[in-house]
């Protein structure tokens, strides 16, 4: 709740602190730090009831997993809002940009520790808000606006896959707790809740749903177009939202959900491995390929974050013990060498002026200290040893060579595309680094020194990552940094099925350099060999790929505008044709239609015409229905508009008036409501009508008489219909039996309605739709006849 309520305040905030709410904004983010590091440890969930009917409620739940993504959220987000502090010195949309900073990093905290399906899908899109509107930042740029709008239909088009995923695990569970005493994912549940939903024929349709999800927000192929768009956004959210938190909750998906779908006979469940091993190492391969391809030091980031994530997918995607500590490790080494890389790319795009590639070289004289943080970073990116990025990268081959192993036959692809995708990773990373070293280009003058606030976050980020690649080492020498060992075992132990592999303890986990030569080594040492003879040739690989993407139909993006296009076009056009034609061919078109579906739905159903009897028809209410047939009569030859309006009042009051013979005074209110709002509306446009109607042809004539009597015939056989309904036991006296008063009556009512009046329950909680849609009706007629009023105040003719 903590960043929400600081989002809500800060517009306040800015009004006083001004360029200083940065700080306030990391302040928050600090305390959200506190916070997570304080539940270290703790294995609990917890609950407050939210929509108890449905059993939906607002339940949290922490383990390794959780908080793994709880510090990165947090702590990047200190570090990111810090480094924001001088980056957006003298951008517009300041109080925006850090009021939906707060709100993004509140909601994937939410999204790291909701233990309810719902309560998850509605943190994970809330995140997907969020990031629509940090994308399109700088909102009066057309490239701003298609990126915000393409991350958007992606993204949310994605979730909803997943939440359908959710439903169905609910429709065969019965419940939306992932976690607490009747979670689906508790250990002592989830092998029962994966036996009900391979017993009920879901599994694989829940498993490719939530797979849809996790691969729209992590940028898996074909979903990974959004991503390299979304560099629109200021670079700090480049940092923070598409390279540390937000693309991992892909990520995380996968891993909360591999226990449900990958239990203990974990080499027996091809659905599994089939789906994200492949899904992964295609990304991973075909974004490394794109990196290269990248001509902007932020597009590459994008298309790099883009394959990394497919690595860690990947990683969960092998059954393995082996795949899940590389899930579980990858998601740390990334944040930290990516994040710091991003940020390291702000740098150069503020102060050398340009972030094109060829644009830049030799920056290392004016920023040593950042190319001392790329060298450590991007070397970590590119898995070379000793850097942290090398240790997950062995994981990730002995994943691919283990499950080849036990699987054979085609299985050995998945260790030979390991590595040629990782030679493409190794070619960017070390592209990226050169960009400080070598001759400067000319044209690239002298480069300013960041400021503190800006140099501060990626050095902080670079030590860490540094600091993890030297616990590699010294744990190879027998010195092991048993904290950080014993966190990511925790993370392991949350993404690996209970029981599986015969583990009781919690997970062991611990990582150093090779020290004898083994599959994963070699792996290893052919994707740097090959790597450093292929370097030379980077620009020959760049334009070659780029000379493949020239071919349109090899680019997905060239399908997504082309479908985007293909559905607006049609419905442009279809738009231009209505609005031009008269409101006469709206209004039979329209009725004509209700009028068939009605009668077809009756035909359908073989519905006989009930017979009429008890109606009793009183005198006056034979004059009054007399008198609304004259009026009708009246408006079909009525020759001017007023004369059209006023006969057309006098139908409506006559209705009016047989609805209070008829001892229906709600209906007449309404129905007086209705016609004196007609009545003024018309007045109110009157003089702007011509004074008498045009003539109509014959044929136009015999059409809307056609069109009227259906509709009339329509209106009475319904009226008929739903007035022959004659339930045995009406639904009025269900709730008199089960209203609060007297008490023997129980408390039926306040149970499911939060009170005991009938009425009220009714209106607000059991047809509260209805409700509020004749709520807005009559609020919709009531703006107009405003809106027609101060029109005609200011003179406006539309």
């Amino acid at each position: 709740m903590l960043p929400f309520a600081a989002a809500a305040v800060t517009p306040l905030v800015y009004r006083v602190l001004r360029d200083r709410t940065a700080y306030y904004a990391a302040a928050v983010a600090l305390a959200c730090f506190g916070m997570v590091a304080s539940l270290l440890g703790t294995n609990a969930s917890v609950s407050f009831p939210w929509i108890p009917s449905l059993g939906v409620s607002l339940r949290f739940y922490v383990d390794g997993l959780s908080l793994l993504i709880g510090f990165l959220a947090s702590g990047v987000g200190v570090l990111i809002l810090t480094y924001s502090g001088r980056y957006m010195d003298g951008e517009p949309g300041k109080e925006k940009y850090y009021t939906t900073l707060l709100a993004f990093m509140g909601s994937m905290l939410g999204v790291a520790f909701a233990a309810d399906l719902i309560s998850l899908f509605v943190f994970w899109e809330l995140t997907s808000l969020t990031s629509f509107v940090l994308i399109g930042h700088y909102s009066d740029r057309p490239s701003a606006q298609y990126a915000a709008r393409k991350s958007m239909l992606i993204t949310v088009a994605g979730g909803l896959f997943m939440l359908i995923g959710f439903l169905l695990i609910h429709d065969v569970t019965g419940t939306y707790a992932m976690f607490g005493p009747n979670g689906i994912l508790t250990p002592a549940n989830v092998a029962n809740a994966s036996e009900q939903l391979h017993s009920n024929g879901l599994f694989v349709p829940a498993l490719v749903l939530i797979a849809v999800g996790a691969a729209a927000k992590s940028a898996q192929v074909p979903l990974h177009i959004w991503l390299p768009n979304a560099m629109e956004a200021p670079t700090p959210v480049s940092a923070f939202l598409h390279s540390a938190t937000m693309v991992k909750a892909g990520v995380y998906l996968v891993g909360r959900f591999r226990p449900l779908f990958l239990p203990e006979e974990v080499h027996a469940i091809p659905d599994w491995m089939l789906l994200f091993a492949i899904l992964g190492l295609v990304t991973m391969t075909v974004t490394a390929i794109l990196a290269v391809a990248a001509t902007d030091i932020k597009e590459l980031l994008a298309y790099s974050t883009a394959s990394h994530l497919g690595l860690i997918i990947a990683g969960f995607g092998f059954a393995s013990e082996f795949g899940a500590e590389t899930g579980a490790f990858h998601i740390l080494n990334h944040a930290m060498f990516k994040a710091a890389l991003f940020l390291v790319a702000g740098i150069i795009a503020h102060e050398a002026g340009t972030r094109t590639i060829d644009h830049l070289g030799g920056l290392w004289r004016d920023l040593p200290i950042t190319a001392a943080v790329t060298v450590i970073a991007a070397l970590g990116m590119a898995g070379v040893p000793p850097f942290n990025g090398f240790y997950s990268k062995e994981l990730l081959f002995e994943s691919a060579y283990h499950a080849a192993h036990v699987h054979g036959g085609l299985a050995w692809l998945f260790p030979v595309v390991a590595v040629f995708g990782s030679i493409f990773t190794f070619l960017y990373s070390v592209r990226f680094m050169m960009l400080f070293f070598g001759e400067k280009p000319t044209g690239l003058g002298h480069v300013h020194r960041p400021p503190l606030a800006m140099l501060v976050p990626p050095v902080i980020l670079g030590i860490i990552a540094a600091l993890i690649g030297l616990g590699g080492v010294t744990d190879t020498f027998g010195i092991a940094p048993t904290a950080l060992n014993h966190f990511v075992g925790t993370v392991v132990e949350s993404v690996l099925p209970p029981g599986a592999g015969g583990h009781v303890e919690p997970v062991h986990f611990s990582y150093h350099l090779p020290t004898a030569v083994t599959p994963a080594a070699v792996m290893s040492a052919v994707t740097i060999g090959l790597g450093l003879v292929t370097y030379p040739y980077y620009d020959d690989l760049h334009e070659g790929v780029n000379r493949l993407l020239a071919i349109d139909p090899l680019r997905v993006n060239w399908w997504y505008d082309n479908a985007v296009d293909g559905l607006s076009d049609p419905r442009v056009a279809t738009m231009l044709r209505t609005r031009s034609a008269p409101l006469r061919t709206y209004a039979v078109w329209l009725f004509a239609t209700i009028a068939v579906l009605t009668l077809g739905a009756y035909a359908a159903a073989s519905s006989s015409i009930p017979a009429i009897s008890g109606a009793v028809v009183t005198l006056p209410t034979i004059f009054v229905l007399f008198v609304a047939v004259v009026a009708a009569v009246a408006v079909t030859v009525a020759d001017s508009h007023i004369a059209g309006v006023l006969t057309l009042s006098v139908m409506g009051f006559m209705v009016a008036i047989f609805f209070i013979l008829g001892r229906a005074p709600d209906l007449a209110l309404t129905q007086l409501i209705a016609e004196t709002l007609i009545l003024v509306i018309f007045l109110l446009v009157l003089e702007k009508l011509p004074a008498y109607y045009g003539r109509i042809g014959r044929w136009t004539a015999a059409r809307d008489a056609i069109v009227s009597a259906a509709v009339g015939f329509t209106v009475f056989l319904t009226v008929l219909f739903t007035t022959a309904a004659n339930p045995k036991e009406g639904i009025a006296s269900f709730f008199v039996e089960h209203a609060g008063v007297p008490k023997s009556h129980g408390s039926f009512l306040f149970d499911y309605g939060g009170g005991s009046n009938i009425v009220n329950v009714i209106l607000v909680d059991f047809r509260a739709f209805d409700t509020m849609g004749e709520i807005s009706v009559i609020a919709m007629a009531a703006l107009a006849v405003l809106t027609l009023i101060a029109m005609r105040g200011r003179g406006e003719m539309q």
